[in-house]
């Protein structure tokens, strides 16, 4: 059975930082969907993975001073593609030239490029404010003949829209299995089985250093400046990595730690506080 079951928390005061931190804490114990708005979250786990204890301890360690209420209902099993298409996923177009959409859409904008995407409740569509930063960055490099790594590439979109503008040899790289699964999905689903997919972590650029043009990471400050070593071994001298999943006072932490290993910014994009970081090697790796 698809059974799941529906937790309300509401934050009182409730801000982004807060429903963010709080979606990456519920998602490591089994959460698979979360729809923030400005009272608070509402997630989703399968019923076999219902913990409320877990979750009372979570908040019990929450590290920002805010005021929490919880709530809880079964939901049975259903559409739940279906559902995420009426109630939350909708058609957009990045960039004037991408339109993500589901299989299930049929109002369908025009664009030059076409992504469909059937999450599984959990994961990008699209419309945060990161991945289209990311995508509206690809449209501005030319890719044809490249190869490009995608660290952490949940839904498969960033893969996808890199092998539709040329890549030669896209690699997409997730850890969580259930992200993984999906993105498996969605690259089938747009025809391009020639991207690889591995289910693993940074360690999985073992082997791949210095092969990538164009190195992706939408995922988050802590994993990024924790990570940015193994993404800079695997970039080539003349590459271009792209980074986001963080907010623009974030930029000078993740770009400290970029200059450990030889990066420097080279520009970056904003919108709705949260950036996307282009970084190029400035010939000399101190950390390498």
């Amino acid at each position: 059975m698809n059974d799941y079951r529906e937790v309300r928390i509401d934050m009182t005061p409730c801000n982004e930082d807060a429903t963010d931190l709080m979606a990456a804490l519920l998602a490591d114990t089994g959460f698979e969907s979360f729809v923030p708005d400005d009272k608070g979250l509402t997630a989703y786990v399968p019923e076999s993975d219902f913990d409320r204890q877990a979750i009372n301890l979570i908040i019990a360690d929450f590290p920002m001073h805010i005021s929490m209420s919880v709530s809880d209902k079964f939901v049975e099993g259903r559409d739940w593609n279906a559902e995420w298409e009426r109630n939350y996923f909708k058609p957009i177009v990045v960039g004037n030239r991408v339109a993500i959409h589901s299989s299930f859409h049929t109002d369908i904008p025009d664009a030059e490029h076409h992504i469909v995407i059937d999450p599984k409740m959990a994961f990008g569509t699209g419309h945060h404010a990161t991945t289209s930063q990311v995508i509206k960055n690809l449209l501005d490099l030319d890719l044809r003949g490249t190869d490009v790594i995608d660290m952490g590439t949940g839904t498969g979109i960033l893969a996808i829209l890199a092998a539709m503008l040329g890549a030669e040899k896209v690699t997409g790289i997730e850890i969580d299995g259930f992200a993984y699964a999906n993105a498996v999905e969605n690259i089938a689903r747009n025809g391009h089985p020639e991207i690889e997919l591995v289910n693993g972590d940074a360690s999985a650029l073992k082997g791949r250093e210095k092969t990538a043009d164009i190195f992706i990471a939408n995922i988050n400050r802590n994993i990024i400046t924790t990570d940015i070593g193994s993404y800079a071994s695997s970039l080539k001298p003349d590459g271009t990595m792209l980074l986001s999943g963080f907010y623009v006072e974030d930029i000078p932490v993740v770009v400290s730690a970029a200059q450990k290993y030889g990066l420097r910014e080279a520009g970056y994009t904003e919108s709705e506080r949260w950036v996307c970081l282009r970084l190029k090697f400035n010939g000399c790796q101190e950390g390498a």
